[in-house]
């Protein structure tokens, strides 16, 4: 079993750590090269699907958790 973790940075990226295969809607395997990528959430990255640090500029906001206060517990 692949041991990764992904974590939503507050007002920035998911960050994917570990062992990990990234694929796009096809199937299709996206080359990574690194165990530690980070993938955009704002959606105005130049280079989707990962993170150029575009969410900085533009003010991107977005909570790291749920938001709700309760670890654990889904939205």
């Amino acid at each position: 079993m692949a041991n990764s973790r992904i974590t939503p940075y507050r007002n920035g990226p998911y960050l994917i750590r570990g062992d990990f295969t990234l694929v796009d809607q096809d199937g299709e395997e996206i080359e990574t090269r690194r165990r530690t990528i980070a993938l955009c959430r704002c959606g105005a990255s130049r280079t989707k699907p990962f993170c150029d640090g575009t969410h900085k500029t533009i003010g991107f906001r977005a909570q790291s958790g749920s938001g709700d206060g309760e670890r654990g517990r889904p939205a």
